[in-house]
């Protein structure tokens, strides 16, 4: 993980307001002072109040598209190095990020220090790889319990959203929890 200098302020653009609290945690513990933003409209509100020296926004917001908060911040702070952290990655997304202002574009889940040595890597270096990339077990484990949340943690409703059966998420949140109280 690359070093931080001093404390560098950083605006945290996502509308899921568990991974929102706990990446502006991480970040915080790494040295930034986030602030948090959970719509386009707090974002864009955020960066008339202070612009950041760093960003990462979420491409899709309840209120609309991240992409809006990139373009605001390229407009009044050009310096500024801004991510995109979404669970909707593809490459047409990832160049339009790119082209309205973001330095990478990183698809979820991503660690905090993988985030932050995106960051904080120099203009025209290359991203380091991650010493220890998430397994895809872990990465499966991730989007699921992400879905679930996201459906107000009724298995019913995050089964439908994942396509899977009622009963196999069960199994799956059970394993997850024995796994858990056993660690």
């Amino acid at each position: 993980m690359l070093e931080i200098e001093k404390r560098h302020t950083l605006l945290i653009v996502e509308d899921d307001d568990a991974l929102r609290d706990r990446l502006a945690k991480a970040m915080q513990r790494r040295g930034f002072a986030p602030r948090t933003a959970s719509s386009v409209e707090e974002g864009l509100a955020a960066i008339e109040t202070d612009l950041p020296d760093f960003a990462i926004v979420d491409l899709r917001l309840l209120d609309g598209n991240g992409l809006e908060v990139i373009e605001a911040l390229e407009k009044q702070h050009p310096n500024v190095r801004t991510i995109v952290l979404t669970g909707y990655g593809n490459i047409p997304t990832a160049v339009a990020a790119v082209r309205h202002g973001a330095i990478d574009y990183i698809a979820k889940p991503a660690t905090a220090d993988e985030i932050v040595d995106t960051l904080l890597t120099p203009a025209g270096e290359d991203t380091p790889v991650p010493a220890e990339p998430i397994s895809p077990d872990e990465a499966r484990w991730e989007h699921i319990e992400h879905v679930y949340h996201e459906a107000g943690d009724n298995v019913s409703e995050a089964a439908r959203l994942l396509n899977m059966h009622r009963r196999t998420l069960q199994r799956i949140l059970k394993r997850r929890r024995m796994a858990n109280d056993a660690a």
